[in-house]
């Protein structure tokens, strides 16, 4: 790996330095003690307490970080998953270029290694006002509360009729939430015998900006190598490829053109899956299987809590830019994929951002300064093929808009305050693509590491 790739990863990082402004204190901390018959089987305790609601990249990465920078802290991390699956890389186990160990991981040895506790539930519920984080498992007390809970689809732009939403995420998962739905998009690949096979591009800033277009690319990839009368059909709402498009865009053309067909603009108006017809605003595509990837929203239990009247677009007025504090609610915060800002909702991005989430929240604790507010980072690579294994990558950082003089004063969200800065690519796969995959996997390796303490 030459020079320059090393910088790159290095600036994807494994820390976040920081500098100080201003002054947060919290009071001190009170035992914790719960009635019996509601009280989740966590010790009690006077430290005080941070609860972390979400195992993804940005709760793993919070978790850790308080932990690290406030030693004396009762963390508790209650994730409903019992293992983590990554879905970063997760297109390479697709078409078996890894295997499902190297993407599953284990929450417990994450909570030894980084000494704090991984609690097994669903989150119901919270009450506010006595500092309560209700869960299927019980209820368990809190002084801080990090809100990290991801994402949920919104199919409401295609249809409201329950039924086929029902049978959409049934019968054609969009694979950007891990676990079973990937497993059903491998099995439909690996199954696939010829015809047309649909992925879709959702609007607004869903999920990992360049995975659908990577995921087209290795399953035309993987109908190429088995030499079937197959095609991927891209039905992107945006007007063009959302991110890295030079370099898919001669993907599509150069090692594609036979087993790609890109349509931008395709805003879906009816889906017929009896028929196996869908109907866009300009044509319709029949197809013989598909992965629906409609809008995402912020997950529904952000809602359910009443810290936003509507999480639908993720822009709701509810966090300060700066602290990632609910507006109203001291020492709660949203961070991660749900969080309203215009960052790539992507898992380095979320890494990255949850080690700042953290300090904050352990200067906090600690009564010490804020730590000043320094842009996540977002370092992607895209598998391109796989016989040669090549790809592209992105490295960006984010800045306020430049109208904004001074970005603390900011006290509501606006994401179009934010804009991309210092973006480095590379999208010449023939020259150094090589290079590039590679550096997928030792990307891979290097966050897995810091999140869980073992590759």
């Amino acid at each position: 790996m030459d020079s320059s790739k090393r910088k790159f990863l290095a600036l994807s990082g494994l820390t976040i330095a920081s500098s100080l402004c201003g002054s947060e204190t919290a009071g001190t901390p009170k035992e914790k003690t719960l009635p019996k018959s509601n009280k989740a089987a966590i010790p009690d305790t006077n430290k005080p307490r941070v609860v972390v609601l979400g195992g993804g990249w940005s709760g793993l990465s919070i978790a850790k970080t308080v932990k690290e920078f406030s030693p004396q802290a009762d963390v508790v991390l209650v994730e409903s998953r019992h293992e983590f699956i990554s879905c970063p890389i997760s297109n390479l186990w697709l078409v078996d270029k890894v295997n499902l160990e190297y993407i599953t991981h284990d929450y417990l040895q994450a909570a030894r290694n980084y000494n704090y506790t991984f609690f097994n539930a669903t989150a119901i519920n919270v009450d506010k006002k006595n500092r309560i984080l209700q869960t299927t498992q019980g209820d368990i007390a809190f002084d801080y509360l990090v809100l990290s809970p991801g994402i949920d689809y919104d199919y409401s732009r295609w249809t409201t009729d329950t039924a086929l939403v029902a049978r959409l995420r049934q019968e054609y998962p969009a694979g950007f939430i891990p676990g079973s739905e990937h497993m059903t998009i491998k099995n439909k690949i690996h199954n696939f015998k010829e015809g047309n096979f649909i992925l879709t591009v959702p609007g607004g800033n869903y999920r990992c900006l360049p995975a659908p277009y990577e995921r087209a690319c290795l399953i035309a990839d993987y109908f190429k190598q088995k030499k079937l009368k197959a095609k991927v059909i891209i039905l992107d709402e945006n007007n063009a490829i959302t991110i890295k498009k030079k370099g898919f865009s001669s993907a599509f053309d150069e090692l594609y053109a036979d087993y790609i067909e890109y349509v931008p603009n395709s805003t879906i108006k009816n889906i017929d899956l009896d028929k196996k017809v869908v109907t866009t605003e300009m044509d319709e595509f029949t197809f013989a299987d598909a992965a629906f990837y409609p809008r995402v929203r912020g997950a529904k239990i952000i809602e359910t809590m009443g810290f936003a009247k509507d999480a639908k677009d993720m822009m709701e007025g509810h966090i300060n830019p700066i602290t990632y504090e609910v507006i109203g609610e001291q020492n709660i915060f949203i961070a991660g994929d749900a969080r309203p800002m215009g960052f790539s909702k992507s898992g380095n991005t979320s890494n990255i951002e949850g080690k700042y989430v953290g300090k904050v929240v352990a200067r906090r604790i600690n009564k010490e300064q804020s730590p000043r507010w320094e842009s996540p980072i977002t370092l992607c690579f895209s598998a391109i093929s796989l016989k040669p294994f090549n790809a592209i990558y992105i490295y960006t950082k984010y800045s306020f808009d430049k109208k904004d003089k001074n970005p603390k004063n900011i006290k509501f969200i606006d994401w179009q305050k934010f804009s991309f800065t210092e973006t480095i690519s590379n999208e010449n796969w023939k020259k150094t693509g090589k290079v590039d995959a590679d550096s997928i996997l030792s990307w891979a390796d290097a966050l897995y590491f810091d999140m869980f303490g073992a590759k």
